[in-house]
């Protein structure tokens, strides 16, 4: 089956055909740094990096760029209550939203271009629409007008005489000729303070619009695979992207435009004044694992409704309790002979993951198959058990689904001396309980606990040693001398 996504363009899905065979151009709408990123912002970037894994699970190179917008009226108005010079003021919230990334498992795409750097190119797309007369000034403002565009609404089926006209009209500020024109270049205002460009289109900064038309083209070309944001992204942001994007070149701007829906939570809008709307500090500074915050953003289809729920968030870590929990089984089985029945389970599992995959990124579904998967082979564990072949081939298919969901726990890791002491402490409790020392057994698992922030789960096998705090194993199972 080939991979099929829903073109918010064409209102259906396609079969995805990129336009260079094995590689992807994907350009993301990225954060606006006036302030910390909320989990709504989180979503997207979480359901974007779901693609951007999946396409390289099929084997495609991918190259995706997604815009710092370090710029805006909120930014301004900020620094002018501050003090601070621009730079200064945003400069905490890209570093807090790169380690948002990293925390949350979010791989790095490869151009992260800010719009303050990228001024000129932006200055040179606006002058090449004034050649091609789609652009006028009011009062030293520089606006697109749309009715020169004859597609304007194909994005959101948004059709021209629905949208508000009339008179000159004084909308955002600024003076133009018809409320849905947009601005290109704001000329410079008293309350910009020292926020502001001197070019040839005079004094002032960009629009909004117009950074990500000359952004994405630079790093990907005047045509790319893929463009993705939210569903509020879509008018009128992402419909002007494409009226001044084609207006400028004559070509197709973007092939392929995915749009993830919204996120409330527990039911409710997010909002400041609800005091509902939760940055990724907010949940981490509640003690909230950030694998499980991942899983639960990336479990509902991205073009669904997210209800963000606390509820949903423990649910999320007993999921991922059961994927640990597979994989400390696995340490535990070691029968001699390989399993008949695990072959097919895990050939089932694969083509279920890829088919629900391919299906628009049917998450909910590749999560089913995974764990469907799960209580299979734990069945096969209880049973019969498994080989240490098997075992590798369970471990090799959890890592390669894992290329995608990015949500397996590495090994545990200690210092090797540290290890030695856990060991020794362990054989030390087997040593008392087969004499049946329980007050010396009951020290040993104290000393492991409080010290080693160690755990013991005793088997028929022996004793298998596991992470205090995550769950992770430290030690595969740790027989009696005797055995």
């Amino acid at each position: 089956m080939a991979l099929a996504l829903y073109n918010t363009l064409t209102r259906r899905k396609e079969e995805f055909v990129p336009i260079k065979e094995g590689q992807v151009r994907i350009y993301t709408c990225g954060p606006t740094v006036y302030d910390y990123a909320h989990i709504g912002n989180y979503r997207a970037y979480i359901f974007e990096d779901l693609l951007r894994r999946y396409l390289q699970y099929r084997g495609f190179e991918v190259t995706q760029v997604m815009n710092i917008t370090d710029v805006d009226d909120k930014s301004i108005a900020a620094v002018r209550k501050t003090g601070q010079s621009l730079e200064e003021y945003t400069a905490k919230y890209k570093e807090a939203f790169f380690a948002g990334l990293d925390t949350l498992r979010i791989q790095r795409a490869e151009h992260y271009p800010e719009a303050t750097k990228h001024i000129e190119e932006m200055v040179a797309l606006i002058q090449k629409l004034q050649e091609k007369g789609v652009v006028y000034e009011a009062e030293g403002n520089l606006y697109y007008r749309i009715s020169s565009f004859s597609e304007y609404g194909k994005l959101s089926h948004m059709k021209l005489d629905e949208l508000k006209g009339g008179a000159r009209v004084k909308a955002d500020e600024y003076e133009k000729e018809q409320v849905s024109d947009f601005a290109l270049w704001k000329a410079w205002e008293e309350s910009d303070g020292e926020v502001f460009w001197e070019t040839t289109l005079g004094k002032g900064r960009p629009g909004w619009h117009i950074e990500c038309s000359a952004m994405s083209m630079k790093y990907l070309g005047e045509t790319f695979d893929i463009h993705t944001g939210g569903v509020d992204n879509m008018f009128p942001h992402h419909e002007n992207e494409i009226a001044q994007s084609e207006a400028a070149t004559g070509k197709p701007f973007v092939r392929y435009w995915l749009h993830n829906a919204h996120l409330i939570v527990e039911g409710q809008k997010m909002s400041k004044s609800l005091g509902n709307q939760y940055t990724l500090r907010d949940l981490l500074e509640k003690g909230h694992d950030p694998v499980a915050i991942r899983y639960l953003l990336m479990s509902t289809h991205y073009r669904q409704q997210l209800n963000f729920t606390f509820n949903g968030l423990e649910g999320a870590a007993n999921a991922l309790h059961r994927i640990q929990d597979l994989v400390n089984n696995l340490a535990l089985s070691a029968a001699e002979k390989d399993n008949h029945k695990l072959d097919a389970i895990l050939e089932q599992a694969r083509s279920e993951f890829e088919s629900h995959m391919d299906d628009d990124l049917n998450i909910s579904g590749a999560l089913g198959s995974l764990f469907s998967m799960i209580g299979r082979v734990n069945k096969l564990i209880e049973g019969d058990g498994l080989s240490l072949s098997d075992s590798s081939k369970v471990k090799e298919l959890l890592a390669r689904f894992d290329e995608v969901l990015g949500v397996l726990e590495p090994p545990a890791k200690r210092p090797s001396e540290e290890l030695e002491k856990i060991e020794k402490l362990v054989r030390q409790r087997q040593q008392a309980r087969a004499e049946k020392n329980w007050g010396e057994a009951d020290r040993c698992r104290e000393v492991l606990s409080e010290e080693h922030r160690a755990v013991l789960e005793d088997r028929p096998e022996g004793t298998v040693v596991l992470d205090k705090e995550t769950g992770k194993m430290l030690m595969d199972v740790v027989r009696s001398e005797g055995d």
